[in-house]
């Protein structure tokens, strides 16, 4: 018997997969499933992933604010690829050693930021500079 508090292993797929590109889809996947905002697949090996790390890898920044408004939870990936610099910088403040940190993928952090384009390029910038301490 299904249990209405868990989601289906293929529609979390579903979604994450769609999360690398699809906006219509993600949205009319969470308005039908609002629990699928922070649900990660995990691709073998421990290459879990969420939607919000899919759409941040790839640069899709619409779906990253979209999944955001509804209540994804930020992680250092994402603010690098929006280009929340005070965000990142905070983070690496309180924890030097997750500048190397490998998101979904094993998909390094000043790849989430250049993948964000113009309006992260001060996040890169500041990735590309040698860390102090």
């Amino acid at each position: 018997m299904p249990d209405k508090d868990r989601l289906a292993p293929d529609l979390v797929n579903e979604f994450v997969s769609k999360a690398h590109g699809d906006l219509d889809r993600v949205r009319r996947l969470l308005a039908e499933y609002p629990m699928l905002v922070n649900a990660a697949w995990d691709w073998g090996g421990g290459d879990w992933e969420t939607g919000l790390g899919a759409a941040a890898h790839v640069g899709r920044r619409d779906i990253a604010l979209c999944l955001i408004e509804h209540g994804a939870r930020m992680d250092i990936f994402a603010a690098a690829m929006l280009g929340y610099l005070p965000i990142v910088r905070a983070m690496l403040e309180a924890i030097p050693h997750a500048r190397t940190w490998k998101g979904p993928h094993g998909i390094a952090l000043l790849t989430h930021a250049e993948a964000g384009g113009p309006m992260a390029a001060p996040v890169a910038d500041f990735l590309r500079t040698p860390a102090h301490g």
